[in-house]
């Protein structure tokens, strides 16, 4: 095993209750792309925090460049040459993008900071990911995206070793995407060991030069990449077969029901769209493009300068969350965790405080609340342990479940999913795509923002694209394809 940088032997993890990880084995080779797949709750965040030095393993050991490792940390991990970047962002929304790039590694000469040096060091590495991000703009300022492509830049100023990617490419569009496969390839032709985490199967295929499953805490199998289909990695990680990845429609699509006309802000102009009843409308572009702050504008979190909005025909004022949601309007946000949930409270709590202002009494009937609740928890099939679980502790695929529900309770018509599968495994991925055809069939309309071009493909009626503010194109029928989406979006 001299070839192997890192060695994991025999890990199991033990929480209260609950056996994290059984009996793992894993091995990481010098200059290699090792996929590390599994649903959501089968133990890759589990055994990449134990690799970093963020968890002790309950048994087992781990051998780094040939030595065993005692006493991890994350500060010893990250001294050791092993780095991470997270699915959950982990930058400081009010500082700039290069003292986030630079933070606990300034470059300084006599106790005064190289504020040159390090401007010039942020603008090289951004320039390698080909996108224009300014070093001096906070990150709040920035879409998740562009968060995104900080974080990784952050990681491209250091000497890895190994370089662990959770679900990199999650807010990323194709282009986006292609520069970071770029970048992964010129990282292992230099050496670096990289452990590469992702729900999208294509990118397992195209990076990977072997893949380890996980299920339910325990090693499935690791193999060469290249001598598995993705119908037997879907089988080997969810225990089943799958079927389609997306659910036959049979659309019954009605009567217009919102009206969007001339809606202008500082982020989009001049938007007109329809969205009809029971429909799914896909909205395509890349990032930067407006869907998001389009979306933002109807649902009233952003400002609108001009323009109206419509529902049935019927002119309404929306300035606030608050006017949409009395509108029937629902929004699940890109950003679950920070936008659509309170992950210190409950799961009974996170379904049901959208829709307490219907309630007539002061008072809130625990007993109505509850029975309400478990229609939902059965309806959606979220996994948890109960209602009081905490909203942090769950899945991300449960999360999503969760944000649907709180919204399936104020009753809304009209539902904006933006990315509603970022961070998703397949299985879920599915079942969040079952319940879009439900709702649709139920005469609710869906407004569907993705990134992810077989999902808008295979999910959608029509599909609205959007360029730089700019709402530039409609596809309808045989003509809805990923060359004619790329050709609006990016204007070939």
């Amino acid at each position: 095993m001299s070839d192997c940088i890192l060695q994991l032997q025999n890990i199991s993890k033990n929480f209260p209750g609950v056996k994290a990880l059984n009996n793992v084995n894993f091995d990481l080779r010098r200059g290699e792309v090792h996929a590390l797949c599994g649903e959501n709750g089968a133990g890759k965040s589990t055994l990449i925090k134990i690799i970093t030095g963020a968890l002790e393993p309950t048994d087992g050991q781990i051998i780094f460049d040939g030595n065993i490792v005692t006493k991890n940390d994350p500060t010893k991990s990250i001294n050791s040459g092993i780095f991470t970047i997270y699915q959950e962002l982990n930058l400081l929304p009010a500082m700039s993008v290069m003292d986030n790039m630079f933070m606990g590694k300034e470059i300084a000469h006599n106790g005064l900071l190289r504020k040159k040096e390090m401007l010039q060091a942020c603008k090289d590495v951004i320039g390698e990911l080909g996108v224009e991000i300014n070093p001096k703009s906070l990150i709040r300022d920035l879409s998740v995206a562009y968060q995104q492509l900080v974080e990784i830049a952050k990681v491209l100023l250091e000497d890895s070793k190994v370089l662990i990617m959770d679900e990199p490419t999650a807010p990323l569009t194709e282009n986006e995407t292609e520069v970071l496969f770029r970048i992964i390839d010129k990282l292992k032709e230099k050496g670096v060991s990289i452990i590469y985490i992702s729900h999208k199967l294509d990118e397992i295929f195209r990076l990977s030069d072997r893949t380890t499953v996980l299920r339910d805490g325990e090693h499935i199998k690791t193999m060469d990449t290249c001598d598995v289909t993705k119908e037997e990695l879907i089988r080997l990680m969810i225990g089943r077969e799958l079927g389609d990845q997306y659910p036959m429609r049979t659309p019954e699509i009605g009567a217009p029901l919102l009206q969007v006309t001339g809606l202008t802000n500082h982020r989009v102009r001049d938007i007109s769209l329809t969205l009809k009843k029971g429909e799914i409308l896909g909205v395509a572009g890349l990032v930067g493009s407006g869907r998001t702050e389009m979306a933002r504008a109807v649902f009233g979190a952003d400002k609108k300068q001009s323009g109206t909005i419509a529902l049935n025909g019927t002119e309404i004022t929306v300035k606030s969350p608050q006017d949409a949601i009395r509108q029937g309007i629902g929004l699940i946000p890109e950003d679950r965790k920070h936008q659509g949930l309170l992950l210190g409270q409950t799961i009974r709590m996170n379904m049901t405080f959208g829709s307490l202002r219907n309630d007539k009494h002061l008072l809130i009937n625990k007993k109505k609340e509850t029975t309400f609740c478990k229609e939902l928890w059965n309806k959606l099939n979220i996994r948890g342990a109960s209602l009081m679980q905490k909203v942090a502790s769950l899945s991300g695929g449960n999360q999503q479940k969760v944000v649907l529900a709180k919204w399936l309770a104020t009753e809304c018509d009209i539902l904006i999913f933006d990315e509603p599968t970022r961070g998703i495994d397949v299985g879920a991925k599915r079942e969040i795509y079952t319940l879009m055809n439900q709702l649709s069939g139920e005469g609710k309309s869906v407004l569907m923002i993705s990134s992810e071009m077989p999902e808008l493909i295979g999910m959608s009626d029509r599909i609205i694209v959007f360029r730089e503010g700019e709402l530039v194109g409609e596809l309808t029928g045989d003509d809805i394809s990923q060359e004619n989406i790329l050709k609006l979006a990016a204007n070939y």
